[in-house]
């Protein structure tokens, strides 16, 4: 009887830890590429995505506002947070997929979004992401299809503060005003200009 009360309880605790075994499987990555509202929705096509959070990070107030951030002068940029299976999508996948999906030759803006909160970076979470954005970072500079300096930042990931809800997921909860602003804005058609049929979206 205690034999098997002892694989039981041995059962319950692998139930228990599988899902925590399962999310320490995944890692994650972090850009920021302008409206966020576009960075998580090229994003969540990727296969090997499995999460996305729209938010901010490279400030130091505490829990910023949309208000605060979208004004500037706070230090944050608008940047997405991605869960990733290292299984099926690599790092260096994803970093293809961010250089595709922003204008690397802007400062301080993307698209018709004006400021330092619209910078584009690769915000890194270990060396060896630091090792990989960097590296093809070099490689694009070298071959790149445009003229003029690659703006984007490389700079080490500090905290990340998830946007308000009414961020998250908003291509989906308002398709229709979220196509009306992410043409309006102007991004398919610059990507297409700087990157032709390899642009993303």
């Amino acid at each position: 009887m205690t034999r098997k009360i002892l694989a039981a309880l041995a059962a319950l605790i692998a139930l228990q830890a599988a899902p925590l075994a399962l999310g320490a499987e995944l890692a994650k990555a972090t850009f920021a590429g302008g409206c966020f509202w576009c960075v998580e929705s090229d994003f969540d096509k990727v296969p090997g995505v499995k999460s996305t959070i729209s938010g901010y990070i490279g400030g130091t107030k505490p829990d910023p506002t949309y208000e605060e951030v979208s004004s500037g002068g706070t230090g944050y940029a608008e940047a997405v947070e991605i869960s990733y299976d290292p299984k099926e999508v690599s790092y260096e996948k994803l970093l293809e997929v961010y250089w595709h999906s922003i204008d690397p030759t802007v400062k301080d803006r993307q698209f018709c979004d004006i400021g330092s909160q619209y910078r584009s970076a690769i915000f890194y979470h270990d060396t060896e992401q630091m090792r990989l954005a960097e590296a093809s970072k070099q490689r694009l500079e070298r071959s790149k299809p445009f003229k003029g300096p690659i703006e984007t930042e490389i700079v080490k990931a500090g905290k990340f503060w998830p946007a308000e809800s009414y961020h998250q997921d908003f291509y989906k909860k308002n398709p229709l005003r979220y196509e009306y602003y992410r043409t309006g804005c102007g991004r398919d058609a610059r990507l297409r200009q700087l990157w032709g049929s390899a642009a993303g979206h």
